[in-house]
């Protein structure tokens, strides 16, 4: 799967969580994501950094909440 399908179903598996993240981890997900699809806004990584990155926060929440 490409670094595009990862995140793609990181993205999809987040909105499954049990528990809603707390604000801090949303934000901080929320800027990954939308410096992954939108390109900079300010937080100093590539879209595929960025990517990488929303994909390891997503996994790090989903095994914490759980989906």
């Amino acid at each position: 799967m490409s670094l595009q399908g990862y995140f793609d179903k990181a993205a999809d598996d987040v909105r499954k969580l049990k528990t809603r993240p707390d604000d801090e981890e949303l934000k901080v997900l929320y800027g990954l994501y939308k410096q992954s699809v939108v390109g900079d806004v300010d937080i100093g990584l590539s879209k595929d950094d960025a990517m990488s990155a929303y994909i390891s926060k997503a996994k790090e929440l989903i095994e914490k909440y759980g989906i």
